[in-house]
């Protein structure tokens, strides 16, 4: 049963400045999430080295509106105890069991980046759970057309990122107005981030990248099993993304039958950030088909 919080706030006046974080016990671990609004049920599922605090509040606010919004830490990740896993299908677990706990039968997957990775296996996985998917800033599984850019390699594994490095990790260095915005969506964020949970330990760090290379090998052919689903899938990228380059998506375009895809010009890694209220629209109109 989901734990309940002891604060008088009615659910219209939690929002990801102030959700409490809750805990479900699960086989021996406890995942750390937040839930904020009312409505059919969306799972986020983060990127590599993200944290329930590295959502932009904005952008959760945003869905919120429409959406019951539940945000999670992986096992060993952030509040998460445990060790995360270097299988995705073990990691693809986590939301089967926390959907499992609050006790939710059908459910959209969002994952975000390393995070679309899981949740495309997820939505593999759990094709009775996962109604609808929807992809950010990310790739599809299997071998990558397009590699990962030299300058996300050398700034993702820093200890701590600053403005500048979140600029060049999950914005657009070229265009004024995308700085302009990374400037703001920083401010928010750092309004409740607590970063001594960002995790940064070297054996951590391999434990995501050992997670993302096995789903670009994809020796289970997961790949393919995707190309067959009847799953509505919605993919939002920038047209500049130095982690996942849109261009990895162009050899499924007429293979996807159930994907639509919307691209951001002079946008990078996080498009959700970069125009919170636009991409929360765009998803709002998705799933309300």
């Amino acid at each position: 049963m989901e734990t309940k919080s002891t604060s008088n706030q009615t659910s219209a006046q939690i929002t990801a400045y102030n959700s409490k974080t809750q805990y479900a016990e699960l086989n021996g671990r406890k995942l750390a999430y937040r839930s904020i609004g009312k409505g059919p049920a969306i799972i986020l599922v983060n990127r590599f080295r993200g944290t329930l605090d590295t959502w932009d509040p904005l952008f959760l606010d945003n869905l919120a509106q429409n959406f019951r919004v539940i945000t999670f830490d992986y096992t060993g990740i952030g509040h998460s105890s445990g060790t995360l896993p270097t299988d995705l299908s073990f990691v693809a677990q986590d939301i089967k069991d926390l959907a499992t706990h609050l006790n939710l039968s059908k459910i959209t997957v969002m994952g975000w980046s390393y995070g679309g990775l899981v949740s495309q296996i997820t939505a593999i996985k759990f094709p009775k759970l996962v109604e609808k998917l929807i992809l950010i800033g990310t790739g599809p599984l299997g071998k990558r057309e397009v590699p990962l850019e030299p300058l996300f390699l050398e700034t993702a594994i820093k200890p701590e990122y600053d403005l500048n490095d979140e600029i060049i990790l999950f914005f657009e260095p070229l265009s004024e107005s995308s700085k302009k915005e990374a400037q703001a969506s920083h401010d928010r964020i750092a309004q409740r981030i607590d970063r001594s949970k960002v995790p940064s330990a070297a054996d951590v760090l391999q434990r995501y990248v050992q997670g993302a290379e096995a789903a670009h090998e994809d020796k289970a052919g997961m790949l393919e099993e995707l190309k067959a689903t009847t799953i509505p899938i919605l993919v939002v990228s920038g047209d500049h993304d130095i982690s996942f380059a849109i261009e990895n998506w162009f050899p499924l375009l007429r293979i996807l039958t159930t994907a639509q895809f919307i691209i951001f010009p002079l946008t990078g890694h996080a498009p959700q950030h970069q125009f919170p209220g636009l991409v929360a629209n765009y998803i709002n109109s998705f799933l309300k088909e």
